[in-house]
């Protein structure tokens, strides 16, 4: 079966038991899963349920489509992602971005944990990505191109929203939440990385490292979305403040940083 046969599978399935078409689509990362609680939640339906949809197998990502409303907009919201170091394609990886785009998605937020490696960072600074450096070993757009999901060699000098960035930045300034902005790098993980790692990062330009958002972002702009991104840094990559570093101890951070987030994607939210 094709991708795309895929995909018109899983949205037919989805269609089936939504009621409205959202047009706003967030992918609840570390550090974001709250934000549901701002949403009138109208129908959750577990990614076990849905037609080819991997299953998440990540702690702390529960693995489920939120539909509802925020301030009236509808609002799609991917609870618990997938990540290539569990062992999925890349093509798993994105593959409910390629649904949201079917289900009628023109703008998509991203929102991640991710380790600073710019030196003025701080632990729980929020982070609007501008830019990022790919990674990992793969692209999500190698092999066979379906023109009818998007162009053979995207453009991908403008791969966060520039107009997006400048609504975030007014939100911050209005709510009087501190941000930063920079660039982030992706990286296939599992493992945090050594001195040395954070050290070339931070030599070829990167503020922030995780394991995720880069594939998603590329496939999204291959689709035609407009795209923003946050990271919440959970740790710091920064010579002389290197220490150990646990998942869970990665959560807790992200958690503590959670209400600022959340209410940041509120307001970013009201003014699209």
């Amino acid at each position: 079966m094709s991708l795309s046969d895929r995909i018109n599978e899983t949205v037919a399935s989805i269609y089936s038991r939504i009621k409205e078409r959202p047009t706003i689509g967030v992918v609840l990362g570390t550090g974001l899963g709250g934000f549901v609680n701002q949403l009138d939640i109208e129908l959750e339906i577990p990614y076990a349920s849905i037609p080819h949809f991997p299953v998440s197998t990540v702690q702390g990502h529960d693995g489920k489509l939120i539909f509802g409303t925020l301030l009236g907009k509808p609002v799609l919201a991917m609870k618990g992602r997938f990540h290539y170091y569990e062992g999925y394609s890349m093509s798993e990886v994105t593959y409910p971005i390629r649904v949201m785009k079917e289900l009628g998605i023109q703008s998509l937020l991203l929102s991640n944990a991710s380790g600073g490696v710019n030196p003025e960072f701080k632990i729980g600074d929020i982070m609007v990505v501008h830019d990022h450096i790919n990674l990992f070993p793969s692209n999500p757009l190698i092999g066979s191109n379906d023109n009818d999901l998007g162009s053979r060699f995207p453009d991908m000098s403008e791969p966060y929203d520039r107009g997006f960035i400048q609504i975030m930045e007014r939100c911050a300034v209005d709510s009087g939440i501190s941000i930063q902005k920079g660039v982030y790098a992706g990286v296939p993980g599992p493992c945090f990385e050594t001195p040395a790692e954070y050290k070339y990062l931070r030599v070829i330009g990167a503020d922030a490292v995780g394991m995720s958002t880069v594939p998603e972002n590329i496939v999204a702009r291959h689709a035609g979305m407009k795209v923003a991104a946050l990271s919440v840094i959970t740790d710091l990559g920064i010579e002389g403040k290197i220490e150990k570093i646990s998942h869970e101890e990665v959560q807790q951070a992200a958690a503590q940083a959670e209400p600022k987030m959340a209410e940041l994607v509120k307001l970013f939210f009201a003014r699209l």
